[in-house]
């Protein structure tokens, strides 16, 4: 007769690991005890914690095992009793780690009710993050204490883990419907007694306002074109109606241009001069005039810039927090996506980080509970494609990620047709100049469609389609303001000198009163 196993039976009472800082790590091996006899006791008690706890949240290892056996019930829809869980573990091999058939037996004897397995398991739940947070920053604080490690390098990684603890232990519970209900019709009341009728953010393009009753809170919208399309001049112009004309704090990151050029960029936009004479300086009389009336209106507009180059999604969700708490902002735009990275975690692949950065965006809109705004890339090809639609941009030309076009509420592209046709005509005869349609190709509450816009290239700007527009045959020529067309004699037409700049234009670094810009 083969010989029976002897199962060792466990203390009552193991010494614990004692932490680096001279105190017990966080647990309570009790309620451990509570919620594993309370599984196996209650069939539906299961469907309680599933969500609440995972192996690895129990402190004790054989506490671990048992629930490992519990997970494997569940996932096959298996009673969980005391001799299913035997059973299981058995098969895992670690009955005997886990204290043998006896232990399993005592635990359903210590609970008389799974009343409280709930409220049980947030306590061990609880017990987990802080163990985890104080592995957590002892490594960080070993780390920091090692000279050869870049402190910047030990910053992001130390992002990166803080956001993998919360990502995998944080949950949100669910609520009953009512207060949402309330919500909802409280988000229509105020959308009926605004005078736009939108129940989001308008951006200052009618048409595009009325196909997303504007942009709308916890959303992400991806804005996608290939280079040379106006993706920035896009986001720059939309920045400026928001900040300045609706009073919309802004935040803007730039992660391909400085703040400088940026700037350089929207004074070219709001004033209607060509960059090249913002870059030279080589500006008429009027111009100057122009040039110092109009950047007056930018001057204490709650726009914010971000110019920090290669910025990792855990760097944005800390300066996001902070904008949004100490300046109100409303809405997040970035330049762009493909540029940002997720320092601190470790890819496969480089697709693998996009996704996680959408993703991650996705969080941070909602988190935040305001839209976000990313600009995209597409790949090359729209370029090699050659199709009756004029190279027209689709879903499928989302570059490195497919996982972007899952996680956006809203993706649309900006094509220009002008620019592939090389014609002022399209196929149809129409006059194409000037012409830029903003193509909504998926959007999660609301409808798709094109929005026809205007854009003028030397100034960097889009427009309404709708606003008064004088083409003359040029695209050099369009719409000339007052500023841009000198009297032989003044300064500055053609053959005259350019007057010296006014002696108190310093307005990239001040503005009235010396008062510094808000970028």
């Amino acid at each position: 007769m083969p010989e029976e196993r002897q199962y060792r039976r466990r203390p009552q009472h193991e010494p614990q690991v004692v932490s680096e800082f001279g105190k017990l790590q966080p647990q309570d091996l009790q309620i451990e005890e509570a919620v594993l006899g309370a599984l196996m006791l209650e069939k539906d008690a299961y469907s309680v914690v599933s969500d609440i706890l995972k192996p690895e949240s129990f402190y004790d290892n054989a506490n671990q095992k048992i629930y490992s056996a519990i997970v494997s019930l569940g996932a096959k829809q298996r009673p969980i009793d005391m001799l299913t869980v035997t059973e299981q573990l058995r098969n895992d091999g670690t009955l005997e780690e886990a204290g043998g058939p006896l232990r399993i037996s005592e635990l359903t004897g210590r609970v008389s009710s799974a009343a409280n397995v709930e409220f049980h398991a947030r306590i061990v739940a609880q017990k987990y993050i802080a163990r985890e947070l104080i592995r957590f920053s002892s490594m960080v604080q070993q780390k920091a204490f090692d000279e050869s490690i870049d402190v910047y390098d030990l910053m992001q990684e130390a992002e990166g883990g803080l956001f993998e603890i919360s990502k995998n232990t944080l949950k949100r519970d669910v609520i009953q419907i009512d207060p949402i209900i309330s919500e909802a019709l409280k988000k229509i009341q105020e959308a009926s007694n605004s005078e736009s009728g939108l129940s989001g953010l308008p951006t200052g393009f009618h048409d595009l306002d009325k196909k997303t009753s504007g942009w709308q809170n916890s959303d992400l919208v991806i804005i996608a074109a290939r280079p040379a399309m106006g993706k920035t001049a896009f986001v720059l112009s939309m920045a400026k109606n928001m900040a300045v004309d609706y009073s919309t704090p802004v935040a803007m990151f730039s992660l391909e241009m400085s703040n400088l050029q940026l700037v350089n960029r929207l004074i070219s936009n709001v004033c209607e001069l060509e960059s090249e004479k913002i870059k030279s300086g080589q500006l008429s009389q009027p111009e100057w005039d122009n040039l110092m009336a109009r950047t007056k209106r930018l001057y204490s507009a709650p726009l914010y810039v971000d110019d920090t180059p290669s910025l990792s999604v855990f760097e944005l969700r800390t300066k996001a927090r902070r904008l949004v708490r100490e300046h109100g902002v409303k809405i997040i735009i970035i330049d762009y996506l493909q540029l940002m990275n997720a320092s601190g975690m470790k890819f496969g692949s480089r697709e693998q980080e996009v996704s996680t950065i959408s993703r991650s965006l996705k969080g941070l809109a909602k988190e935040l509970d305001i839209p976000i705004i990313a600009l995209s890339q597409l790949n090359r090809s729209v370029e090699t494609r050659d199709d009756k639609h004029g190279k027209r941009p689709q879903l499928s030309d989302l570059r490195e990620s497919g996982a972007i076009e899952q996680d956006a509420d809203i993706v649309c592209f900006i094509h220009r047709p002008e620019y592939y046709t090389k014609s002022s005509e399209d196929a149809e005869g129409k006059d194409i100049r000037g012409l830029a349609e903003f193509i909504i190709a998926k959007h999660r509450s609301g409808s798709v469609g094109d929005v026809k816009m205007r854009f003028r290239g030397q100034f960097a700007r889009f427009e309404n389609w709708d606003e008064s527009y004088n083409l003359t045959g040029d695209t050099d020529n369009i719409i000339q303001s007052k500023m841009n067309t000198q009297p032989s004699d003044d300064p500055g037409a053609a053959g005259a000198p350019f007057p010296p700049p006014p002696s108190n234009v310093d307005f990239l670094t001040s503005g009235p009163d010396d008062k510094p810009l808000p970028f």
